[in-house]
């Protein structure tokens, strides 16, 4: 009875508190580094059926045509030219283009990359119109030939540069500094840094291209959902189907005369009878070399478009970083790079010879245009460059695509811009994202990137002379060149702050463990697999240039 009396019950057990996770330690789900996108249909080695592949090459030719009819348009009216001119320069570009795109592919980067005109070459060409603009001509098109001459001779001297740092491997060699930490804001701002050529050039004709950016984004994106039947077939055309509908868009406001009282400025954007190409191209002209006459060569013309060749190698640098994962490829290795700069170089020798108004460099909106179709083959870009051709020497038909108006094709670049630049936002998944060492350089690298190119175009647009402005105007030109560029500017301080600002410490942090195997010709098993020259072309080069 005692015993019973004093018997007390257990105490109620009490649950463990819940185990919280470390601070700062992820509550959802995490996903694995790829080195690879596995939602691509075709790889780079990979091939679509043969009607397929046509009307993708199609789809290429259309999206670099954009930026050819931009720089004709841009250039010949100020260099003294009149319609026919800029025909036969966009004839030209084309040409020299599609010769290009395929020797880059077939012996250079061997990436799906379309080699087009470049905007980095603006600066020195007008330079070169602003040295022969006093000068007395017996005509306008006297000036606009000697003015394209002096820009020949230029491009002809200046393309050894690119020839010289790529064969001699010291650009393979400065990529070797290279770290995901470089690589994501380089990248990134090969993309972004094309911004003034999107919206705010697609508010020249708002009526047109809105509805084609919006156009865009709905029937590839969200009508392939709602239609699953048209899945493959909007993903990988939408963006003819979208461009045809609003072409013709334009062509009723044309016709219906809705632009009659316009100014002069949205006519030239809006009306599709504006550009005048149709009319006066011809209907049959191989371009040849040195069509415009015999080159001029001066030295301060010279110097000065040497920057703009040391940009273009920087720009197409990161355009191959990107087409190399959007391709489905391992990262293009430093033989590679080198090898493709130098091509490169070779190619604006071919400029200047066939008498191309600027030199070429790796195409961002095609790079983007892969990722758009999730289609990375590079049988599709090498007959791409038949088109380029084709459509060079039977001008009346190229002409006829050419006049599409210039705002349908810069609200595609807005899409295709972004994408590229995104490619370089996932390059962060290789480098360690929570060092506050790593965030400082890509934040810094990102806002300089940006902000100087906006700096020296905004001062040359408002004084009409750089910010650098000696009694040398082959120094200016190059310097000026060099910092009006977005990835140039992004390269350079990158680069030098990620090897110089705790280096060796923070090596597993910048990911320079992952990035190393793919640096070198045999480091990684697949390289040789994505980049080995066709027709064995490797036994009968020398050693120096394969390592």
């Amino acid at each position: 009875m005692v015993e019973t009396a004093n018997h007390q019950p257990p105490p109620p057990q009490v649950a463990a508190p819940p185990v919280r996770p470390p601070l700062g330690a992820s509550t959802g789900p995490t996903f694995a580094p790829r080195e690879q996108l596995h939602q691509l249909h075709y790889c780079i080695q990979s091939n679509p059926s043969w009607p397929i592949t046509f009307l993708l090459a199609f789809q290429h030719y259309i999206v670099m045509l954009g930026t050819t009819v931009m720089i004709a348009s841009l250039l010949v009216p100020q260099m003294g030219g009149d319609h026919g001119d800029k025909a036969r320069v966009i004839q030209a570009l084309l040409f020299t283009s599609g010769l290009n795109t395929l020797l880059q592919t077939l012996l250079g980067s061997r990436l799906p990359t379309v080699m087009g005109p470049s905007f980095a070459f603006l600066l020195s060409v007008f330079s070169v119109i602003a040295d022969f603009s006093d000068s007395n001509f017996d005509s306008e098109h006297q000036r606009f030939k000697h003015t394209i001459r002096a820009v020949q001779g230029s491009l002809i001297v200046s393309s050894f540069i690119n020839i010289f740092i790529g064969y001699s491997k010291a650009w393979g060699n400065l990529t070797r500094f290279f770290s995901p930490i470089v690589i994501v804001p380089f990248v990134c701002v090969v993309g972004l840094g094309l911004f003034p050529r999107g919206f705010p050039q697609l508010g020249n004709c708002v009526e047109i291209g809105l509805p084609m950016l919006i156009l865009l984004v709905i029937g590839q994106m969200y009508l392939k959902h709602i239609i699953p039947g048209a899945h493959s077939t909007l993903e990988r055309f939408g963006l003819l189907f979208c461009i045809a509908i609003i072409w013709a868009f334009a062509a009723i406001l044309t016709v219906s005369g809705a632009y009659n009282d316009a100014g002069q400025q949205t006519q030239q954007n809006c009306r599709t009878d504006r550009s005048y190409l149709i009319s006066s191209a011809p209907w049959i002209k191989v371009p040849y070399p040195f069509q415009w006459g015999a080159p001029i060569f001066r030295a301060s013309h010279v110097f000065g478009m040497m920057g703009a060749a040391l940009v273009s190698s920087a720009e197409s640098t990161g355009t191959f970083i990107a087409a190399a994962r959007l391709a489905g490829a391992t990262y293009p290795p430093a033989h590679v790079l080198s090898r493709s700069i130098g091509l490169q170089g070779v190619g604006q020798l071919l400029d200047g010879i066939f008498g191309a108004v600027v030199g070429t460099t790796a195409s961002v909106e095609n790079v983007g245009l892969l990722g758009l179709t999730h289609i990375g083959s590079r049988r599709v870009v090498e007959i791409s460059s038949a088109f380029m051709i084709f459509f060079s020497i039977f001008g009346k038909f190229g002409a006829f695509f050419a006049s599409i108006p210039l705002p349908i094709f810069v609200a595609l670049y807005c899409i295709l811009y972004g994408i590229v630049a995104a490619i370089g936002i996932s390059y962060t998944q290789f480098a360690n994202c929570n060092s506050m060492r790593n965030i400082y350089i890509l934040g810094l690298s990102l806002f300089l990137g940006l902000s100087i190119p906006q700096y020296f175009i905004g001062y040359t647009t408002s004084a009409r002379h750089g910010p650098v402005n000696t009694n040398a105007g082959w120094f200016n030109d190059i310097w000026n060149t060099i910092f009006s560029s977005p990835p140039a500017v992004t390269l350079i301080v990158a680069t030098l702050l990620d090897n110089t600002l705790d280096a060796r410490s923070s090596f597993n942090d910048r990911g320079v463990q992952w990035l190393v195997p793919y640096q070198n010709r045999k480091g990684e098993p697949r390289n040789e697999e994505f980049y080995g020259l066709p027709l064995r072309i490797n036994e009968f080069m020398p050693t120096r240039l394969l390592r």
